[in-house]
């Protein structure tokens, strides 16, 4: 009997599922996936390879749960007789604990309970999935594959957060995110670009949520994103990097509660809070001719994203690869062009040509740093971390 993984990655309001078969090598493309979009709204939509987008409908006193009972009944239509043997989760938060893939049973999940201050965007709602299935299939393996995990190999100096000492000794320090997208990467720019991709690389995670990442031998030296998922580059409406007193001010003196400052930081900040129009550059650009407002916007994030490659760049001690991933990373060109441009002073050089078919490799000939476009395959590393956990058991 054949055998098949799933993997699910919950946000908020979607949750993203992919079916691999468990050959062996284990294929790069599921087999099946798709995504429940508008989960908890008046029109939640799903969307399944091959098949047109429909609305669904989802029991509205627990809709996620909802969601989630939907995706086992269309994974079950899919199994076509082969035999479902792990499920795998992308799971933002392993705080100082956990550094490996990890099989959940009840203690694991209360542990893991306990990080949901540091990353309440995901943490909270991938656990909600774990919980379910754990009382629904007992039997079935739960894996939990950690975002900050690929960040263990980084340096105390960059983990340590200028605070008393007791805060790290308490598990404040930076932990990194993003992490199994920049795993993906160091297996498949290895595989391009060989010997090329061990040196002096950054790796810039472009979506909704951004981060860079700093690699030598490709393994993590540096990254943006820190203790929480809000630190770093600005995002599609998250803040980055923001002066600590500018909070004590929102709280102090305009007498924003925690509650309120969190909302602010999370959700109404980047390039939606500056727009004010979107935090979708792809809606932005087309408006930024008539609008100050998106022209600053998109100003900004790019220059949060240039000054955050150079301070990393400094770190690694120059430059001989750059690499864009995810959403905005693989399919904007306009912003990589920006980027690169501002670049220029490293040896960066832009291919115009290249850039604009989204082409691997889009750095000009004269270009003293290698410019990449590598598409990103969180869905693949879970899975392959799920399957050699099961297999050893």
């Amino acid at each position: 009997m054949s055998e098949r993984i799933l993997v699910l990655n919950c946000g908020s309001s979607s949750i993203k599922f992919a079916l691999f078969d468990t050959a062996e090598p284990l294929p790069r493309t599921p087999a099946w996936n798709g995504k429940v979009n508008g989960i908890g709204s008046d029109r939640p939509t799903l969307d399944e390879r091959g098949e047109p987008r429909r609305s669904v409908p989802l029991d509205t006193a627990q809709p996620y749960h909802a969601a989630l009972a939907l995706i086992r009944e269309r994974v079950q239509a899919r199994l076509d007789g082969a035999q479902l043997v792990a499920v795998a989760h992308r799971v933002v938060h392993g705080g100082a604990k956990y550094f490996e893939p990890v099989r959940v049973d009840a203690a694991v999940l209360a542990d893991l309970r306990d990080y949901i201050p540091l990353a309440p965007l995901h943490q909270p709602f991938a656990l909600d999935a774990i919980g379910a299935l754990l009382q629904a299939r007992p039997d079935l393996p739960q894996i939990a594959c950690f975002d900050t995990a690929f960040h263990h190999t980084l340096p105390d100096v960059e983990k340590l957060l200028p605070l008393p000492y007791d805060a790290w000794q308490r598990g404040l320090r930076r932990y990194g995110f993003h992490g199994l997208s920049y795993e993906y990467l160091s297996i498949a720019l290895a595989e391009r670009y060989g010997d090329g991709a061990r040196g002096r690389t950054i790796c810039a995670h472009l979506g909704s949520g951004a981060s860079l990442c700093a690699m030598r031998e490709l393994r993590s030296v540096a990254t943006t994103m820190g203790f929480s998922a809000l630190d770093g580059l600005m995002m599609g409406t998250r803040c980055g990097s923001l002066d600590p007193g500018a909070l004590l001010y929102l709280m102090q003196i305009e007498r924003l509660g925690v509650d309120e400052v969190a909302d602010l930081l999370y959700h109404r900040s980047g390039l939606l809070g500056v727009s004010g129009v979107s935090s979708d550059p792809q809606v932005l650009l087309p408006r930024e001719a008539g609008d100050e407002r998106v022209q600053l916007a998109l100003a900004l994030y790019v220059r949060r994203i240039v000054r955050e490659i150079g301070a990393l760049a400094a770190v690694l001690g120059g430059l001989d690869l750059l690499v864009f991933t995810a959403g905005i990373g693989e399919h904007n060109a306009i912003l990589r062009e920006r980027i690169g441009r501002e670049l220029g002073w490293l040896g960066v050089a832009i291919d115009e040509e290249s850039n604009a078919r989204h082409a691997p490799v889009i750095s000009a000939a004269t270009s003293r740093v290698t410019v990449a476009v590598e598409p990103t395959n969180e869905e693949w590393i879970a899975a392959r971390h799920a399957l050699a956990l099961v297999a050893h058991t």
